[in-house]
């Protein structure tokens, strides 16, 4: 479970679920909704993602920003994440296809992610994690 929430010019997302690993997935495709709808992406091309942080929302941080990274210099969208973290180590397969500016529509390119509002909190044997991305 993913939403959007509002910020300035730019654009928060926030994703839960009871594994941190599944909420990553979550906000994966809550930064794709920004673009374009995830279930308009064909799932045809895997991408290998690996990236560590000292804290979870170091890890975080680096993961939407690695995503990010892919989509701009793949020209890729992504429709699914699969992603595992073993003490802060992230290695993930981001599954997608090249950008298709006629079916895809893309609203806006991602930037960046950003420091602000970054958060990753478990309460209640729920994840939640957040971030604001620079649109």
């Amino acid at each position: 479970m993913w939403e959007h929430f509002a910020h300035q010019s730019d654009i928060g997302i926030r994703a839960k679920a009871a594994v941190l690993s599944r909420a990553f997935e979550d906000a994966g495709l809550g930064l794709t909704a920004i673009i374009t709808d995830p279930e308009d992406v064909e799932t045809l091309q895997p991408v290998n993602i690996e990236c560590g942080g000292e804290n979870e929302e170091e890890l975080f941080f680096n993961w939407m920003g690695r995503i990010i990274y892919e989509m701009d210099t793949r020209k890729m969208l992504f429709g699914r994440y699969e992603v595992k973290i073993d003490n802060r180590k992230l290695s993930a397969i981001a599954w997608g296809e090249k950008i298709n500016f006629e079916r895809h529509s893309p609203a806006v390119e991602p930037k960046a992610v950003t420091l602000n509002q970054l958060s990753v909190k478990e309460e209640n044997k729920e994840w939640t994690v957040q971030c604001v991305i620079d649109v």
